[in-house]
């Protein structure tokens, strides 16, 4: 297997910023990433900062039922009563729960994880261990019930799991039953071409379906089951037994909720002053929690009374809220900007992973971490692979397509190849006729004018009649011409469906089972294994 560094911007400013370390973005956090000292020093402050987290051994007690929960390997667990010694520190980053995994990048977050928490317990000679948080409280079931495939016929189609209409509690919540989860597996089935491989991985994932209630249970046995020999650790942010250890923390975040709002008002009128979009709108009176209520998951608002939802349906004093928080904490929720933070309570992160969305919206949340006495964690974008499977491989040397060319330039260069082809030259010749039929016709016209008053115009009209009848036939006459290469127009194609499906990269729309289906686990563990610099460029992967 061979990997070419490729740049991709993300088009993401801010992002981009960081990742080429431009000193505007680099204003915005606390660490620069590259630099050799940050590890050390971020280290050190962790050391000293021991005692203001969630206990360790309390939280590993969650994190051991959890993943004894989801079939998780003896290499996690291990993992996790690492985390009790005050020497081992975290690299975690985090998704929400998808059907199947979702789409590449999930799978090429975690492999950044595994590579930064090797080569983070090499440098820092100490233990560290790698964390996926599931973020098992969203509740936006639309954006991960389903995933994508390409079809024999090429077509980017959908397959998707039947799931509750109107659902608004957490993806954690919803219990998904047997028959579910059969006609998800069916239709993914269907979806796969035979392969030696093909069966294994079916029984496997029915396997995980049967011990799944929940598409987290399923996410994290799939994930788990993927980097069983990595022991990459998995954490439900909606397990209660998680909710309770953040009791406290959300009654601090209740009681400062003015002072942490105007906090994430500040780093983001810093992100506009420096000349860039905020990725996520901070209200005025916003909480930054969410409530469940009524079998949903709402926005809570500061009130003149305490607080409301956003639409002041529901109000609640801040007593009331803060009972909940030691009572019966599950029904709290984190929202985008206060997930951050709570991570720091629980964790003691050296790395946090993070793609480009989430790199800009983190840049808002600097100044809500000093806030509460703390630092934001060293910030390292997510590795970022196409895979290039043989047969796509020797379609682009065929037609002469580089990488670049597909992303940027596609239409033009394949148009380009089927010109060459063209040697009847058809569209010059028909060119030539036209021209050469106006300036035969064109001088009679002026002579009809003198014999009869309106024959020139109607001759004009005679002309642009003729000149749509040679322009259908040359359109006919192509249209057929190229007819004659349609094998070689659904192989360039095929390419770009396998590139850049739906205009989007590969890794935001393709599943991995795809690629496990045809080629096995190999390149998977080859890219865990090999090192590589986590420096927020692409990598073409040679299948």
């Amino acid at each position: 297997m061979k990997l070419v560094e490729f740049h991709w911007p993300s088009g993401q400013k801010l992002t981009d910023d960081y990742v080429q370390e431009s000193g505007r973005a680099m204003d915005l956090f606390d660490y620069h990433p590259w630099d050799g000292k940050s590890w050390e020093q971020r280290a050190d402050w962790l050391d000293q900062r021991e005692n203001h987290r969630i206990s360790r051994s309390r939280l590993a007690e969650v994190l051991l039922d959890y993943n004894h929960k989801v079939g998780n390997s003896e290499k996690a667990i291990e993992h996790i009563r690492a985390l009790r010694n005050p020497e081992t520190l975290v690299v975690i980053g985090g998704q929400q729960a998808e059907l199947f995994t979702g789409s590449l990048y999930v799978i090429h977050k975690a492999i950044t994880i595994l590579q930064l928490a090797k080569q983070a317990e090499e440098k820092l000679g100490r233990p560290v261990i790698p964390v996926f948080w599931i973020a098992g409280e969203d509740h936006d079931i639309d954006e991960v019930d389903h995933i994508h495939v390409l079809s024999a016929q090429q077509k980017v189609e959908k397959i998707k799991l039947a799931t509750p209409h109107g659902w608004r509690s957490s993806v954690s919540r919803m219990k998904i039953g047997a028959a579910e989860w059969n006609d998800a597996l069916q239709w993914l089935q269907g979806s796969l071409p035979d392969t030696e491989l093909k069966a294994g991985l079916l029984s496997t994932l029915r396997s995980i379906s049967c011990r799944s209630e929940t598409m987290t249970d399923f996410f994290a046995g799939i994930l788990s089951a993927l980097f069983a020999d990595y022991g990459l650790v998995m954490m439900d942010s909606d397990d209660p037994a998680v909710r309770k250890l953040e009791g406290p923390v959300f009654a601090r975040m209740v009681t400062e909720y003015r002072s942490l709002n105007e906090s994430f008002l500040e780093s983001t009128r810093k992100v506009e002053e420096l000349g860039y979009r905020p990725q996520v709108e901070v209200y005025e009176n916003g909480a930054n929690l969410f409530l469940f209520e009524q079998q949903e998951r709402k926005l809570l608002f500061g009130s003149p009374k305490g607080f409301q939802d956003k639409k002041a349906q529901l109000h609640y004093s801040e007593s009331e809220i803060l009972r909940m928080a030691e009572e019966a904490p599950e029904k709290l929720s984190n929202n985008v900007l206060t997930r951050p933070l709570m991570q720091e309570f629980l964790f003691p992160v050296l790395f946090t992973v993070l793609g480009p969305g989430e790199i800009a919206y983190w840049s808002q949340t600097v100044a809500a971490f000093h806030k509460l006495d703390m630092k934001s964690p060293i910030i390292m974008p997510r590795m970022g692979y196409t895979l290039l499977e043989g047969p796509i491989q020797k379609q682009m040397n065929k037609y002469g397509f580089s990488f670049e060319d597909v992303i940027y330039r596609f239409d033009e260069k394949k148009q380009a190849w089927l010109d060459q082809q063209d040697d009847l030259r058809l569209e010059e010749r028909f060119a030539e006729i036209k021209q050469k039929f106006e300036e035969i016709y064109r001088p009679l016209l002026k002579e009809l004018g003198a014999v009869q008053p309106g024959l020139d115009r109607l001759g004009s009209a005679n002309i642009l009649k003729i000149q749509e009848q040679i322009d259908f036939l040359k359109n006919r006459s192509i249209g057929a011409y190229q007819q004659k290469f349609e094998a070689a127009v659904r192989q360039m194609d095929r390419v770009r469906l396998s590139i850049l499906p739906l205009g989007k990269p590969q890794e935001r729309v393709y599943n991995v089972f795809a690629y496990l289906n045809k080629y096995g686990d190999e390149w998977l563990h080859e890219l865990i294994s090999k090192p590589l610099e986590v420096n927020g460029n692409h990598r073409i992967v040679y299948l």
